[in-house]
């Protein structure tokens, strides 16, 4: 079964929207016959009543408590396959969870947290401050809602960009920040990827700096989670943004969607997402007593159940660190045909988590064809010696190649063992310096190229005689 595959059984409610438009490698494409994805509609659970508690010292345990009543009462959560999930201890990198945390998923506005990285890091070397005025361009403000309703001309400051991707996750404000750093959304897209690579996230490949639909972006709940863990050990200052309830711009009040900051003592963070692709997808932290926990969830058919399946995971990781025994309720699948819908023209999926919890009833629709995200090639465990070689990419100076050749052998390890080189292109005064790998065979230098490029990182074989050093 693939990864957003379906079996008929099930019988639920579904409110399809479409793709009409993707982002492919910086082109929009038309899809007639668009496939659309619908999100499974759950009936609410009633409120529980929290429970009477004594004195300051209880509040925690009382709120959990009245968590896990609520959990309780909706029994097993009903997802589809497009459910993956990871819960991880922030100081030991023990999992407590895990779920096709590997599968590849398409992160929505996750891409913000990102983006985010991106931002605070060029705040961090002086290359931007929050005072900084941006401008915005009509490409950023023709994205698609959710938005701070930007028009082309005006400027906004690097704090409000921030706090309006934190809190209301703006596609408006996300491409002026990419298109602030590195002068177009597409170069930021690959400044972004090659930051994934650096990270340790091998299967992420971004293409804009929302999370908007696109077939070639691509991430795992892994991936996620080990970001989330760099945007807190990277940058302390600038963490507590996260936390940050509500956002006031121009005489509106954006509320954070992460609705967890409010419903789970101890949150304080990161980020909601969703496209009809992807469901309801969130990457959670909290911490008591001193121990922080990650949570990443993907493919929540409301941002209700999604919300609840954090507390759920969260719950079940802290009592794991305090030693009890919590067994995790287990998630009921729904595989379903009826949870896709296939419509020749609707309007461009949006992305937020305002409006999505109650989808209304719609009539039943043939089994349409499914669409997933662009798979990753497999990584080579085992090379032979040979004539052929790679080139991994040519730079202005030896330490960026040295660099690249460091990367793509912590992506591809068994590279580790084959011989690199860096070719300048002159003796005197070289403008450029080639990044090579050589003594492969002919197919080993094929599958590490395939392995290469399909994670955004440039590579092509070197034939026999032009594999050499020198």
């Amino acid at each position: 079964m693939g990864l957003w595959g379906f079996n008929s059984g099930d019988s639920f409610a579904c409110n399809p929207n479409a793709y009409k438009r993707l982002h492919i490698r910086g082109q929009i494409v038309s899809l007639v016959g668009a496939v659309v994805f619908c999100l499974c509609g759950l009936t609410s659970p009633a409120h529980a009543t929290t429970a009477k508690h004594h004195g300051a010292g209880h509040a925690h345990k009382s709120r959990t408590k009245a968590a896990s009543h609520i959990s309780a009462q909706s029994g097993s959560l009903a997802f589809d396959e497009r459910y993956s999930a990871i819960v991880i201890d922030a100081s030991t990198g023990q999992t407590f969870h895990i779920h096709d945390a590997d599968g590849l998923r398409f992160p929505a506005s996750l891409t913000k947290m990102m983006t985010l990285y991106l931002t605070f890091e060029a705040l961090a070397e002086g290359k931007l401050s929050f005072a900084t005025q941006i401008p915005v361009s009509a490409n950023a403000s023709e994205q698609s809602p959710t938005k701070l309703g930007l028009r082309p001309g005006q400027t906004l400051t690097v704090r409000d960009a921030v706090m309006g991707l934190i809190t209301k996750s703006a596609n408006d404000a996300a491409c002026a920040l990419a298109e602030a750093m590195a002068g177009s959304e597409a170069r930021f897209a690959e400044q972004m990827t090659r930051k994934a690579r650096q990270l340790g996230m091998s299967q992420t490949i971004y293409r804009n700096a929302s999370g908007l639909p696109d077939l070639e972006q691509h991430t795992t709940a892994r991936d996620q989670s080990t970001l989330a863990l760099h945007l807190q050990r990277d940058f302390p200052d600038q963490y507590p943004l996260f936390s940050t309830q509500e956002f006031r711009f121009r005489g509106a009040v954006h509320p954070n969607h992460n609705h967890l900051l409010k419903m789970y003592e101890g949150v304080d963070g990161l980020k909601t997402g969703f496209i009809n692709a992807s469901g309801f997808n969130l990457a959670a932290s909290a911490k008591r007593n001193g121990h922080r926990i990650i949570g990443v969830v993907f493919g929540g058919p409301t941002s209700h159940t999604r919300d609840l399946r954090m507390m759920q995971l969260l719950d079940h990781g802290f009592a794991r660190l305090e030693g009890r025994d919590q067994s995790l309720i287990a998630i009921r699948e729904i595989h379903n045909g009826k949870a896709v819908h296939v419509a020749a023209s609707t309007t461009t999926t949006e992305e937020g988590d305002t409006a999505d919890d109650a989808p209304a009833p719609r009539a039943k629709t043939p089994a349409p064809k499914v669409i997933q995200p662009q798979q990753v090639a497999a990584i080579p465990t085992a090379v032979s010696n040979g004539p052929w070689g790679i080139q991994v990419g040519a730079f202005r100076s030896k330490a960026s190649a040295d660099q690249q050749i460091g990367l793509v052998r912590k992506t591809v390890p068994v590279l580790s063992n084959v011989k690199a080189v860096v070719m300048p292109d002159r003796p005197q005064k070289p403008r450029s310096h080639k990044a090579r790998l050589i003594g492969l065979s002919e197919s080993d230098a094929t599958a590490a190229c395939r392995a290469l490029t399909s994670r955004s990182m440039p590579c092509f074989t070197l034939a026999p005689g032009s594999a050499k050093e020198g």
